[in-house]
């Protein structure tokens, strides 16, 4: 406890990505988590993960259940890909439940379904979407589950005041703004901002402490040293001839399996 309280005396208690720290995650959200979970006085709880490949790479919920005795589900539509999950979950029998499922917006594929073959409860402590494409229309479609936590993936390229979600061929991922509008649909505020947005329950807000300009004005959080990096992989990509471009993103690909990151999957 001494430990941590140095480390919280060294860091503004109101922005939470002052607390961004990399376990198992790609951009600080094991730190961020934690945080947000000391804040709310949430030592143990249920979380749901999916597009999760082994469970390990890249995730937002592998640290909370190896390191802080959370049980959760880990949803993985790839055949093989999920014999890699099912390794994970040798070791963590009784906490960890898994489903090889693609999860969408509609009829059986809809989150709402596939929760309902688990254990999870209704009330969790929290969801990680990240599918690079229908994360909007997914939290869209959830009724009967209402986690605490959502943390999401934003199009980080597109700034704040612009409503976009993904719609393939005229657009791709859903906007910052588009998020936070859907979080206040279903009674979340925006609290953070690494290119995931994190949203928390209205009833559970107070307990984090914020400065009431930033929730009141949500686009103060955003993430712009993120959102510039996005723009100019972005403009790299439209300067590349399109057959060169192929070719430098299959390779990409096959370096991160090489190397251990978690290919894209759920896409």
């Amino acid at each position: 406890m001494g430990h941590r309280r140095i480390k919280r005396a060294r860091k503004d208690r109101v922005d939470l990505l002052g607390y961004r720290e990399n376990k198992y995650s790609q951009f600080g959200e094991d730190g961020i988590i934690e945080e947000i979970c000391y804040r709310l006085g949430i030592k143990e709880g249920w979380f749901v993960e999916f597009g999760a490949w082994d469970g390990k790479h890249l995730s937002n919920t592998y640290n909370l259940l190896a390191n802080k005795g959370w049980q959760g589900v880990l949803i993985e539509c790839d055949p093989e890909k999920y014999k890699a999950l099912l390794r994970t979950k040798e070791a963590y029998p009784e906490k960890l439940h898994t489903l090889c499922a693609k999860v969408g917006f509609e009829g059986e594929s809809r989150l709402d379904s596939l929760l309902a073959r688990t254990p999870v409860p209704q009330d969790f402590e929290l969801l990680s979407i990240d599918i690079d494409s229908w994360d909007w229309q997914v939290w869209n479609a959830l009724e009967e589950y209402r986690p605490r936590i959502v943390i999401i993936e934003s199009n980080s390229a597109i700034p704040p005041g612009k409503f976009q979600i993904h719609e393939p061929p005229a657009s791709y991922g859903a906007s910052f703004t588009a998020l936070v509008s859907l979080g206040r649909s279903k009674g979340y505020q925006l609290v953070c901002h690494t290119g995931n947005c994190f949203f928390v329950l209205d009833e559970l807000v107070p307990k984090l402490e914020m400065e009431a300009k930033l929730l009141a004005s949500p686009e103060m959080l955003f993430n712009y040293p993120r959102h510039y990096k996005e723009r100019l992989i972005g403009a790299g990509r439209r300067l590349l001839p399109e057959r060169l471009a192929h070719f430098f993103f299959g390779l990409s690909q096959r370096l991160k399996e090489a190397t251990g990151k978690r290919p894209q999957s759920n896409r």
